[in-house]
């Protein structure tokens, strides 16, 4: 079992940046690949960014190509994701998910586990 903890939302306004982290519980997390997805009110789920269990690969969704990084550090358990240049679009609960199946098992919106989520918001 795999607990996983968001932190690191909260408001900022357009331009600004946030670091939002992800901390597992347990000893497996380097056997899982992990991501990050979003939801709006009224939006469908998104997969944002994701990362391999070595970091070798890594993938983000064209809306925040070249505006956020994904990074985790297995020794701490820990995911992270960097969001700069935050836009309103990008306003949403942010969810961290774990899959031991890799990265593309992500991609296409399967998970292990989940967590509760933390809210970003972009004020304008």
């Amino acid at each position: 079992q795999v607990q996983l903890v968001e932190s690191g939302g909260g408001l900022v306004q357009a331009g600004g940046s946030l670091r939002l982290s992800c901390a597992a519980s347990g000893r497996t997390f380097s056997s899982y690949a992990m991501g990050w997805f979003r939801q709006a009110p009224g939006k469908e789920r998104e997969f944002v960014a994701g990362i391999s269990r070595s970091s070798i690969s890594t993938y983000y969704t064209d809306s925040v190509k070249g505006r956020s990084t994904i990074s985790r550090d297995n020794a701490k358990n820990t995911v992270y994701l960097q969001m700069n240049s935050l836009k309103p679009d990008d306003t949403a609960v942010y969810y961290c998910a774990a899959d031991r199946n890799g990265l593309e098992y992500l991609r296409k919106g399967q998970y292990d586990y989940w967590g509760q989520g933390t809210q970003v918001t972009v004020s304008s």
